[in-house]
Formats: C-alpha cells, sequence, structure tokens
C-alpha cells in the first residue's frame, strides 16, 4: 500500500541448514540382499527396497513402474525412462542385473497378475513400517524408508563406485548439479579414497 518507502526485510538473509541424508552402507545393503526371509510381506518389501536401492526410482515412480517405461536401447541393454512423479524431469535408467532379476522375479506374480504395474507395491505407510522390521532383524540400526534407498543408490551405488556426478544427476532425474552435490558430501570414505590414489600418482612421478 506504500505505507513504507523502504522494505525492512530488503537486508534479512535466511539461513539454509545442511541436511544430513541417511544411507545405506555397501555391508548393509549386502546384509538386507542376502538375508533369508521367511515372511512373505517381508521379503516383497525388501526387494522393492533392494530395486529401489539400484535403479534411484521413489516410491511413487516405482508404484507406476510399468511395461511402457521398458525399452530396449541401441546399446541391446534395457533401460527404465520415465518422467519422476515429483518434477516431471525425465529419468534414464539403464537396468543394473540386480534390478533386472527383481522384476524377472514378480513377472508372474499372482497379486499384480493382469495389471499394468511391474512390482507389488503396497502404501508408502505400509512400505516404510515393513522396512523397519526389515532392518530389526538385520540387525541395522537406521531408520529405513523408502527414501532411504534413493539416497543409497546416490551415493553407496553410484558415487562411491566412481560414476560422475554429471551422471548419477541425470540418472536420479535432478535438473540442477546443485541437488545431487548435497549427496557427494557425505562421501567421506570416497574423497579419502581418491586423495589416496592422488597420493599413489604423485610418488610415481
Amino acid at each position: 500500500m506504500d505505507y513504507i518507502d523502504k522494505n525492512p526485510y530488503s537486508k534479512f538473509k535466511v539461513g539454509l541448514d545442511e541436511t544430513h541424508r541417511e544411507i545405506l552402507s555397501t555391508e548393509e545393503l549386502k546384509r538386507i540382499e542376502e538375508k533369508q526371509i521367511q515372511i512373505e510381506r517381508l521379503a516383497v518389501v525388501r526387494d522393492i527396497f533392494v530395486f529401489a536401492c539400484y535403479t534411484g526410482l521413489s516410491f511413487s515412480d516405482i508404484t507406476k513402474l510399468s511395461h511402457t517405461h521398458l525399452q530396449q536401447r541401441a546399446d541391446g541393454k534395457e533401460w527404465i525412462i520415465i518422467n519422476r512423479s515429483k518434477t516431471n524431469n525425465r529419468c534414464r535408467i539403464p537396468l543394473l542385473p540386480k534390478a533386472k532379476e527383481i522384476l524377472k522375479k514378480y513377472e508372474d506374480y499372482p497379486k499384480i497378475s493382469g495389471k499394468a504395474i511391474l512390482l507389488p507395491v503396497l502404501t508408502n505407510q505400509k512400505m516404510n513400517s515393513y522396512l523397519k522390521e526389515l532392518g530389526d532383524i538385520c540387525g541395522i540400526n537406521k531408520n529405513i524408508t523408502m527414501h532411504i534407498a534413493r539416497h543409497t543408490f546416490a551415493t553407496t551405488v553410484t558415487l562411491s563406485n566412481g560414476v560422475p556426478i554429471e551422471t548419477v544427476s541425470k540418472l536420479l532425474g535432478h535438473s540442477s548439479l546443485k541437488t545431487t552435490q548435497i549427496y557427494a558430501k557425505v562421501l567421506d570414505q570416497k574423497i579419502a579414497e581418491d586423495m589416496e590414489l592422488l597420493e599413489s600418482k604423485l610418488n610415481q612421478v
């Protein structure tokens, strides 16, 4: 209403707190993958969680994942090509063997027979509740959720294994590299390994 001639908040800055993203280590992920589970609901949830760890897809994207999202590319490999529910950014993800294996396992699963979807995903609430149970039986003292799977893909599965951050950004469907750089911050182990490699190269000179 032009009652004041200056904006009293013009020099006010809002600071952003650094976010801590929980991830699973290689050993923890392996423990979940290899755990013998007799209870069917937990075994299914485990498989879907592991699938997310090897594709980086979010819960909502896995929920809508169908045959139309699978494409055979010129390289002969099968890819997932999907627009993210959250941002509508396109993700192009080559299927890793572990993810492929899980899709194969549920090809004729009765609960999704005749449906377009590829995996028998429960509600997010139920998934996270069962994942907590899964964490307990695997002896992992972390609050395991479907979102942790996406973080684990970004760090433990890709960045830690030398996949360039630009590639990880594309796989996750991020519109900005800044978003992906949040994951790079948590990789002290990777920094240590890279510096060791540098040290050995410098010693050879």
